[in-house]
């Protein structure tokens, strides 16, 4: 029967990590082959390809890989295998993890053992007080993509702490926890928060994750007095009184920095030296889209594809499709997540090897849902 089967396929490059596929349906049928293993003599104990029935469970696959001979044999996944996912239309997380202690910087760095993070992934921080007085809780409750990942108890985030405000957390502060956001761009471009401003004859903007603009994005800002910078606030326009302040983004960077286009060479210089005082009911400096340049929507062209859905930009790609259809330009996108993950879960005869492959590996993969299944 096909008549409300669904099919997908697509190629994706691995990072390593948990391989995250968004479909607009959740597949009860996967199945991939690793191109880069198949293409080249095993060595020992690779994964060429996998698949996994919905009637397994969650996290289950049965793989195919070579052993140390090396030879192509079967063997089984029972944890981190394959499995579905279905964003809700409220933020999902992961599990709390202890912050060990932190180091102040241009960046900042944070030790929290056995992370499991990769660079890309959004992270949100609480509780990070030393004493009642110090530490880094200016940091709290901001998203924040991982830009580095040191080795594996300790990544980087984009968030000058280079000053006296700021104090490195140690020995495992009882308050200080981090968890990974699941699906942080359900809503997008959404507002983002500001980690840096360079002013000048056009105004650069940094944020703390990725903020999914495009150029010709209009803008307007919201930054507190407490960060400096109040100039670029929407309201009040000084020289036309109830007007608001707009700029249009005229450069991309890269996924967590752009260009307006505001002359804002005589503004107030941006600061992160918030006080720890201050933290109880701070607001954070943010820039949001407005007006009806955004990221919804892509040109139809003689290349594309038929429905070409909108897409969002985080860390170290350029485009990740959504699970909508054709947006009209300008449209704000709802990106209600669903599809499945290939994890990094390893096999029980082949357990040096991870189902996801290792980086740079490149995986062809497709996904069905049938219309019935029959135990």
């Amino acid at each position: 029967m096909t008549e409300y089967s669904r099919m997908a396929k697509g190629k994706l490059t691995s990072t390593g990590a948990a391989q995250v596929v968004n479909l607009p349906f959740q597949p009860d049928f996967v199945r991939f082959v690793n191109y880069t293993v198949a293409n080249s003599a095993a060595t020992s104990q690779n994964v060429a390809a996998a698949e996994w029935n919905a009637q397994m469970g969650q996290g289950f696959a049965v793989q195919q890989g070579y052993n140390a001979t090396p030879t192509l044999i079967y063997d089984t996944v029972t944890s981190a295998g394959i499995s579905t996912f279905s964003a809700g239309q409220l933020l999902q997380f992961g599990a709390a993890k202890q912050v060990v202690a932190s180091t102040k910087g241009t960046t900042t760095s944070f030790q929290v053992t056995a992370h499991g993070y990769a660079e890309g992934d959004v992270v949100l921080f609480e509780g990070l007080f030393q004493s009642s007085t110090t530490g880094m809780p200016q940091m709290n409750g901001i998203p924040f993509t991982v830009a580095t990942v040191s080795n594996a108890d300790n990544f980087i985030v984009n968030w000058n702490s280079n000053n006296a405000s700021y104090t490195n957390l140690a020995a495992s502060p009882a308050s200080a926890k981090v968890k990974k956001i699941l699906y942080p761009y359900l809503y997008f471009p959404g507002a983002s928060v500001i980690s840096a401003i360079t002013t000048g004859s056009t105004t650069t903007i940094d944020t703390a994750s990725a903020h999914n603009f495009v150029v010709g994005q209009e803008v307007a800002f919201r930054i507190p007095s407490q960060w400096g910078t109040v100039e670029l606030n929407s309201l009040p326009n000084t020289l036309t009184p109830g007007a608001p302040v707009y700029g249009y983004v005229v450069a991309v960077t890269d996924y967590n920095t752009f260009v307006v286009n505001i002359n804002s060479s005589a503004y107030t210089a941006f600061t992160t030296a918030v006080a720890v005082a201050s933290v109880p009911g701070l607001s954070f400096p943010q820039v949001v889209a407005v007006g009806d340049v955004n990221t919804g929507g892509n040109l139809i062209t003689s290349s594309s594809a038929l429905y070409p859905p909108p897409h969002y930009t985080p860390i170290g790609t350029t485009n990740i499709p959504t699970i909508n259809g054709p947006a009209i330009r300008g449209a704000f996108v709802n990106n209600t997540a669903q599809g499945f993950v290939i994890g990094a879960g390893a096999g029980t005869v082949l357990t040096t090897s991870k189902l996801c492959g290792a980086a740079s590996d490149v995986i062809y993969w497709e996904a069905f849902l049938h219309d019935m299944s029959i135990p």
